[in-house]
């Protein structure tokens, strides 16, 4: 008798239009769980564990329990389509990943084809939404959304003044400097200089000449920091007070250690610290009271649950498809991270940056920008 029972719901389930209730909604987790990266997937696994415990203490969802899943990637593209693959075979309704933009590119299309939603809490580069299907969404802020946040500040700031672009020709820096330069234009100002240099030099004379004979007053780079650091020091030799603004990649200690105190002043944009979040600050004390704080992107994986829990509730479904069509319609959800709307393409709709400001060898969050 149970297993005719169970026939009919599993045959049930595959007809056309069928209703049918999960017993448990399986979500999974997915990213590096063993070797050198372990402890960047222990945050986002984390951050999940602790949300499907909450919201399973309050009910589930539609009246589902939650059962969360891990499956390690080691960060890696073909162990990340073997980790889909898995989570296919166990029927996983959401995946929270992957972990390393790479590894979520690649499984993408397993989940895709098999109706299974993908929330990445940390995956930031473009590709992942730009060449993803219906399924690919992410609640981490694609890197080249910093070249547009960073465009409409300069014109702001700098209206009248001499704006130089540069960018290293990789995918992340040429589509930073895209970006920068749609924004700073759409805000009124027209840069004097716009070049691509070639990463991997010790020096960059060209460059810093056409730099100085422009005039310029703040410099863009799309690239990163050892090329950014070189540039910078030379324009100080040469007596150049332009304003040297780039994104996350120069927030790292090579920077100074190449530019020294010629980095003196230089801002660079990156997502805001999740810790210093209003809104996250009871769960922060919580999982520090446990002893297991939270770091890297443990609050965005929490997020990500609550996010689809809100998703299925308000459609009153776990279909992938529907739930993200919802997602991407703009529907605003209030998480630990503060207010996520995703839009069309599954990015974060509207998304905000911090400046951050180097001084005397370390960086730290500027109040103003500049």
């Amino acid at each position: 008798m149970l297993r005719l029972y169970a026939a009919l719901l599993s045959l049930c389930a595959m007809m056309p239009g069928a209703s049918f209730s999960y017993a448990e909604i399986l979500v999974a987790v997915a990213g590096p769980m063993k070797g050198q990266y372990a402890a960047l997937g222990e945050h986002i696994k984390l951050g999940a564990a602790t949300a499907v415990a909450d919201i399973n203490a309050s009910g589930g969802i539609n009246g589902e329990q939650v059962k969360l899943v891990v499956e390690d990637d080691s960060c890696e593209p073909r162990q990340a389509v073997a980790a889909a693959e898995r989570l296919v075979a166990q029927n996983a309704r959401l995946v929270i990943g992957h972990y390393c933009s790479g590894a979520s590119i690649a499984a993408a299309p397993t989940y895709a084809k098999a109706g299974i939603l993908m929330l990445s809490p940390s995956s930031t580069n473009p590709k992942f939404t730009d060449e993803g299907a219906w399924n690919t969404n992410r609640l981490a802020q694609r890197d080249d959304a910093q070249g547009s946040f960073a465009g409409a500040a300069v014109a702001k700031a700098f209206a009248g003044k001499n704006i130089a672009i540069l960018n290293d020709g990789s995918v992340f820096g040429k589509s930073l400097a895209t970006r920068f330069k749609s924004a700073l234009n759409a805000g009124g100002v027209t840069e004097k200089l716009d070049i691509t240099y070639k990463p991997g030099f010790n020096e960059y004379e060209e460059q810093v000449n056409a730099i100085l004979a422009a005039n310029t007053d703040l410099l863009y780079v799309g690239g990163y920091p050892q090329e950014a650091g070189t540039i910078i020091r030379s324009l100080r030799d040469l007596a150049s007070s332009a304003v040297l603004v780039g994104a996350d990649p120069l927030l790292v200690e090579q920077f100074w250690s190449v530019a020294g105190t010629a980095g003196e002043g230089t801002y660079a944009t990156f997502m805001r610290d999740p810790l210093t979040i209003e809104q996250a600050q009871a769960l922060i004390a919580r999982l520090n009271a446990a002893g297991t704080p939270p770091e890297g992107f443990t609050l965005h994986a929490y997020a990500s649950l609550q996010v689809y829990a809100a998703a299925a509730r308000a459609t009153g479904s776990f279909d992938g498809r529907k739930l993200s069509g919802w997602l991407r319609g703009s529907n605003s959800v209030d998480t630990v991270i503060g207010p996520v709307a995703l839009d069309a393409q599954g990015d974060v709709k509207d998304p905000s940056f911090t400046w951050y400001r180097w001084s005397e060898g370390s960086f730290s969050a500027a109040a103003t920008f500049p």
